[in-house]
């Protein structure tokens, strides 16, 4: 997983609440061997609709998603998250997460930032009025930031989640920090392992 520090860029406004999982990659998409080209597969019910907001070309490029609440509800799915990636997204911002859905999306790489519900709204409405609105989301510091609206916002993100994001630490870089203890460890494992003789 690579290291995120600073998140600069537009944002696609998706003015839907209660977005499940199987809304973000539908089940059919979780039958793929390989762990690429899921993009294709992002909201792809929705992108059957000709003024879906992704395929309006103004939001083309934009590397933050701005939801409505509750985005990311629903069934554990890694390919979620992988989705949202692939696609270009960095970050995603919303006033309410799924649990589950930050688990994965931080194990991965993808922030999840939560704001409150009238700024959430405000974002949407701004983004909406101007695609070409620039959002940074800086890690280190734990905020939001819209330089053009006089916006700068706390966001929670706990001090391990923040550590393993701003280092690119998945749950085996975690371990790996731990690799002189685990290599002492087995060591002087054979010094009380039962034997057969």
């Amino acid at each position: 997983m690579d290291a995120v520090r600073i998140i600069s860029g537009t944002a696609v406004p998706l003015d839907r609440s209660d977005v499940d999982t199987d809304q973000i990659i539908p089940s059919d998409w979780l039958k793929r061997v390989e762990r690429t080209g899921f993009e294709k597969g992002l909201f792809s019910e929705w992108r059957d609709e000709p003024d879906f907001v992704l395929n309006r070309e103004e939001h083309a490029g934009a590397t933050i998603l701005v939801a409505g609440p509750n985005f990311g509800t629903g069934s554990s799915r890694e390919h979620a998250v992988w989705a949202i990636q692939q696609y270009g997204f960095r970050a995603v911002v919303s006033p309410r997460f799924g649990p589950i859905f930050v688990n994965n999306a931080t194990n991965c790489g993808l922030v999840p930032v939560v704001v409150d519900a009238e700024l959430g709204e405000r974002l949407l409405r701004e983004i909406e009025a101007d695609p070409t609105l620039e959002l940074t989301v800086d890690i280190d510091r734990r905020t939001l930031e819209v330089p053009a609206l006089g916006i700068t916002a706390e966001f929670p993100l706990s001090d391990s989640i923040r550590h393993r994001l701003l280092n690119g630490l998945d749950d085996i870089g975690v371990t790996l920090t731990h690799a002189d203890d685990i290599a002492g460890y087995e060591t002087s494992r054979p010094a009380w392992l039962p034997t057969t003789a």
